[in-house]
């Protein structure tokens, strides 16, 4: 039995001056997976999230969301599909302004007729969901950075999405608080039925949650797969990077000195 694609991105290719940062990328994913787009800094993997969200437009190729070409979408039909998906940014991106409920009831203020009592009520249910039930009165700069991601994610999901898109959601953590973030991830996943796509180059976490793996690699898709079959690969790429050797055929500096070229152009 064939599943369900709510995301399809077909030989997409987007260059930045002569560089092409997304080099023919084609990929599916499926309903209620978890599916990790994992890579080094500057293979294009969060250029490729923004594509997805339709932040961004190919040169050429096509990405569907949600069964929609995101290319024949006008500003208003796109608002109404991103109404289906959240994201948890890698700063969080919270508010400092507002306090923890507010910043999670941001969206239903804005999007929904809900009468505020049952905003609070849907807030108190999320803030629970990841592990801050009663934490609402208070504002960002009170707490710690585990905390900030647990209340983004609370304002991802607050919305009931379908696709939740994290973007290195366990950056700046330590090991523990990094485990708790995974272990909420594959939670809500299951809690809620969400298909959760997560850009990350944090292997323990790759492993933790993924259903599936996609690395990038100079903005092509090195190697796609289940768990095992990545951790197995015989690509001597895939295996330097999962081990975190200095000595292979990636190169640091050369990825360093690409990665400055494209942010001067």
């Amino acid at each position: 039995m064939s599943k369900e694609v709510v995301i399809s991105v077909e030989n997409v290719v987007r260059r930045f001056g002569e560089r092409a940062v997304l080099d023919g990328i084609s990929l599916e994913v499926h309903k209620g997976e978890t599916f990790v787009i994992m890579g080094g800094s500057g293979c294009g993997k969060s250029t490729l999230l923004r594509h997805i969200i339709g932040a961004l437009k190919p040169d050429s190729g096509k990405v569907e969301l949600l069964g929609s070409d995101l290319s024949g979408l006008d500003e208003d039909e796109m608002d109404k599909l991103r109404k289906r998906i959240g994201m948890c940014y890698q700063s969080s991106a919270l508010f400092d302004s507002m306090s923890v409920g507010e910043n999670v009831a941001l969206a239903l203020r804005e999007h929904t007729k809900l009468d505020k009592s049952v905003i609070d009520i849907v807030v108190q249910m999320k803030l629970e969901l990841v592990g801050l039930r009663g934490f609402e009165d208070l504002m960002p700069s009170q707490l710690s950075g585990g905390m900030r991601k647990r209340v983004g994610l609370a304002r991802a999901i607050v919305m009931d999405p379908e696709i939740v898109f994290y973007d290195e959601p366990t950056a700046g953590l330590d090991p523990i608080v990094a485990g708790v973030i995974d272990k909420l991830i594959i939670d809500l996943s299951k809690k809620l039925n969400i298909t959760s796509v997560v850009v990350t180059h944090d292997m323990k976490s790759v492993f933790s949650i993924a259903d599936r793996i996609a690395m990038l690699y100079e903005g092509k898709v090195l190697e796609i797969g289940e768990v095992e079959r990545i951790r197995s690969s015989k690509n001597p790429m895939v295996q330097q990077f999962i081990s975190g050797s200095p000595d292979g055929p990636i190169k640091f500096f050369q990825q360093k000195d690409d990665y400055l070229e494209n942010l001067m152009k």
